[in-house]
């Protein structure tokens, strides 16, 4: 007799093939006297959908929802059904008499296996392989210790759980919805999903902070002091200041200064005048950072090479699977079994053994005898189904760059975790002058401990401060007050938006606390990048460089939910209840069928919100305009600007863009607004300027810069008008629209030339001195008031053209760096250089 064994992927397969005796291949599979190895390629099973179940159903109505199997049936994927044909062959053959999973060793790859398996409905006994790593010796140790099958049935009640809950949601939701919001034309949809609408409302909170952020004035004094043994700089504070957890107090701090004329009061008052010193000097530490669980591997990854998470997924599974350098990347734990200690000397002593960069660092551990018991690495009750991501001690030769970027992320991160900490001296002076306190902080690294294994690309600069003789008094030689604004939130990357998702969107810094809350995370480390993906898919969110933006369309959706009271579905703390609830099951703690009882009455009240609500009255709010059809009352909707009698209407979402209500008033009662450029192409993703109007029919059209029309929105006529300089590509005549001012060839119907100076730049606008001012001496004057699309942030430059005609920007040259940085902090300096540049 045989045993089957059932991978998750061919790769796979052939290796556990090889690790058991090169077998020989047949076909699809491999067989000897004892083993048929074959594999699954991912899912090749899935549940029916709502047309499986009843041909009915295959029509999108509000009367056949809530759809509830009383029992969740199985089909074979379209597209791989020969591969599940063949495993279902394989499976009833006679001289099979057990079957061993090999599949991933988690949630999904569990799915996977038992789903075969109960869709062939064979009742033979089953194994567990369960692998942490793809090595040849691993796998056979593995095959040495089987598992019974059936002590995984917690993890697999919870991964058909899992399965079944998005099915309820994902398919009951997008129907309502989609049919509520876009009627029976199904061209587009409104998906929702139990772990991706939470996620999507992290999104849209932050992008709704930055919307409503109103930039505030504020001052900081720096004093620039001389002692005996150099300069150094302070910084004006309030002793007094006591931080608030207030939201509405986040950006009072105590070096900030609201009143002008008392930031001036304390220059003048300071200037010239001596300064009393006192400081205290406290050494301080910095650990090792943990091991890399996947999330926390995506989250640098992203942060340091622009890695999304799928990508990161992708490499760590090709480092995994194909190298066999890394363990098992999709685990969400960051430490180790306790008795591994003996694996991970082998482990540093094959690193010794290379000629890497961390070869000698490698070595250093081992002769330090530093491998030894700690709660921090080897900790038994923070391992779950995996340990934390570390190498395997083999190595293959022809990594790509990126593969060779994130195994030395991972490699590093290895061998430092062994390290002592890093030793540092903290100096904090403080200077009185005339009762002003001016505050100077200086670290020196007086031992690199684990930094050492980074190089000098971890090493934190010393920041210095002069020694201070006894008695000494400093004088001030000039004391400066720096005029800065309050900036808004930053938008989410991936490596952030990881973050806010594995704490149920509590952006928590330190290490320990995001660890303590990740039970109660969204999703698992596992599928979060998948979550991200289906949101970029489905144009709720979208990337520029690496942050991720809530569109309009994803705000709706949020917008709406919230109005409807729908917080099982846009909380992150709620649904990160339900993955909690998963892993009680995964634990033996919490039965399937409360569970599912759970989600089905969830579901039921989706449904029943989105056929109930109306959506006229939904977040109704009288709009101060009239309607230009016949003078009617407007009103604000949830989804547009329309009158009392529904004959005028302006949808609140053009072509990717939010039109605000005074936008919307605007445009009624002039007829034109703009221009804009944040519009965003369906097709292309990418922004584009245009302006809107509303033409004799009272249709809200638009029109772009090609189209030569003056302040009313009416069309002008070029050769009645005198052109304001000549286009620095063709000579010919540069006219002023209501969009831009452009080369009167750009709008002929094949146009011979293009050059344009939009009239909005960075959301500054470009005044017509400005524009002839460029196109007659090549620059403007600097200019202020652009606002960074990478950084949000305002920033001053001159417009200059280059020598083919193209607008660019020029900034103005930075003072040269002084000696009187000595003592300043980073984040001093990085605030004069925002203040100054972009």
């Amino acid at each position: 007799m045989k045993t089957l064994v059932i991978a998750e992927k061919p790769s796979v397969a052939a290796d556990i093939a090889k690790a058991l005796g090169k077998l020989p291949k047949k076909g699809d599979y491999f067989e000897n006297d004892n083993y048929i190895i074959s594999s699954a390629i991912g899912h090749v099973v899935t549940l029916f959908m709502p047309d499986d179940i009843d041909k009915k159903l295959r029509y999108w109505t509000l009367e056949a929802l809530p759809i509830l199997p009383k029992e969740f049936q199985l089909k074979p994927i379209e597209k791989t059904e020969d591969r599940f044909r063949l495993l279902e062959k394989l499976i009833k053959r006679k001289d099979v008499d057990q079957i061993i999973n090999a599949c991933d060793a988690g949630r999904e790859g569990e799915l996977i296996f038992r789903y075969i398996l109960q869709l062939t409905g064979t009742e033979k006994p089953m194994k567990r392989l369960w692998l942490s790593s793809m090595t040849p010796t691993a796998i056979r140790d593995g095959f040495q210790h089987l598992r019974n099958g059936h002590e995984l049935d917690n993890l697999a009640n919870a991964a058909m759980c899992r399965s079944e809950s998005d099915w309820l949601i994902g398919i009951n939701g997008t129907r309502a919805f989609t049919r509520r919001l876009y009627g029976s034309k199904v061209r587009q949809l409104a998906t929702v999903g139990r772990v991706q609408t939470p996620t999507l409302a992290i999104l849209c909170e932050r992008e709704q902070r930055i919307k409503d952020f109103k930039s505030k004035p504020y001052w900081e004094v720096e004093a620039h002091f001389e002692i005996q043994n150099g300069q150094y700089i302070g910084r004006w504070i309030d002793e007094t200041f006591q931080k608030s957890d207030r939201e509405e107090d986040a950006d009072l701090r105590a070096d900030r200064i609201w009143d002008e004329a008392r930031a001036q009061a304390i220059r003048n008052q300071c200037e010239g005048k001596p300064g009393v010193i006192s400081e205290e000097k406290k050494p301080s530490t910095q650990a090792p950072p943990l091991l890399y669980d996947l999330t926390s591997l995506q989250r640098e990854a992203n942060g340091r090479f622009g890695f999304s998470a799928t990508r990161t997924l992708q490499i760590a599974q090709s480092l995994y699977e194909k190298r066999k350098m890394i363990t098992y990347p999709r685990t969400d734990s960051r430490c180790l079994p306790e008795d591994y200690l003996t694996t991970v000397k082998n482990t540093l002593q094959s690193i010794a053994g290379t000629d890497s960069s961390l070869s000698t660092h490698a070595a250093k551990v081992l002769e330090q005898s530093w491998v030894k018991p700690n709660k921090r690495i080897f900790n038994n009750a923070k391992v779950s189904d995996h340990f934390a991501i570390i190498p395997t001690g083999q190595f293959a030769s022809g990594l790509d760059e990126n593969e060779a970027k994130l195994f030395d992320l991972i490699a590093k991160r290895f061998v430092a975790i062994f390290f002592p900490s890093a030793q540092f001296e903290i100096t904090t002076r403080l200077t009185r002058v005339e009762n002003e306190v001016f505050k100077t902080e200086g670290r020196i690294l007086k031992d690199p401990g684990w930094l050492i294994v980074y190089g000098k690309e971890e090493q934190q600069e010393d920041v210095r401060v002069p020694a201070v003789v006894a008695q000494e008094m400093a004088q001030t030689l000039e004391v400066n007050v720096l005029s800065l604004v309050t900036r808004p939130p930053a938008r989410f990357t991936e490596a952030t938006l990881l973050t806010a998702m594995e704490t149920a969107g509590k952006l928590l810094e330190d290490e320990e606390l995001r660890e303590a809350m990740k039970e109660r995370g969204l999703g698992t480390p596992a599928t979060r990048a998948a979550i991200i993906e289906s949101l970029l898919a489905e144009a709720y969110i979208r990337r520029e460089g690496r942050e991720l933006i809530a569109t309009a369309k994803g705000m709706a959706l949020v917008e709406l939910l919230r109005g409807i009271q729908m917080e099982a579905l846009t909380s992150p703390a709620m649904t990160g209840e339900w993955e909690h609830k998963l892993r009680l099951m995964e634990q033996g703690q919490l039965s399937r069928e409360k569970f599912m009882n759970e989600i089905v009455d969830l579901t039921k009240d989706i449904v029943h919100k989105a056929k109930t609500f109306d959506e006229n009255q939904l977040g109704a709010k009288p709009l101060s305009a009239k309607s230009p059809v016949d003078g009617a009352a407007m009103v604000e909707t949830y989804k547009n600007y329309q009158s009392v009698n529904g004959n005028f209407t302006i949808w609140k979402v053009i072509s990717g863009r939010k039109i605000e209500p005074q936008e919307a008033i605007t445009l009624i009662e002039n007829r034109i607004i703009g221009p804009f450029d944040n519009f965003v192409s369906a097709k292309t993703k990418k922004t584009f300027s245009a302006t809107l109007r509303l033409s004799s029919e009272n249709k809200v059209e638009m029109v772009f810069d090609r189209t030569p029309i003056g302040a009313d929105g009416q069309k002008l006529d070029l050769s009645t008008m005198t052109p304001i300089g000549k286009c620095p590509v063709c000579g010919s005549g540069i006219f002023e629209t209501h969009l831009a001012y452009l080369c009167e060839k750009s709008v002929e119907e094949k146009p011979e030339c293009t050059f344009k100076i939009g009239k909005k730049i960075l959301s500054r606008d470009i005044e017509l001195e400005q524009a002839k001012k460029l196109l007659e001496t090549g620059k403007t004057d600097l200019l202020d008031k652009f606002w960074s699309q990478r950084t949000r942030r305002p920033f001053s430059a001159y417009l200059k053209l280059d020598e083919k005609g193209k607008v660019g920007f020029e900034f103005a040259p930075r003072p040269p760096k002084s000696p009187k940085n000595a003592g300043r902090s980073k984040t001093s300096k990085k605030k004069d250089e925002a203040s100054s540049s972009e």
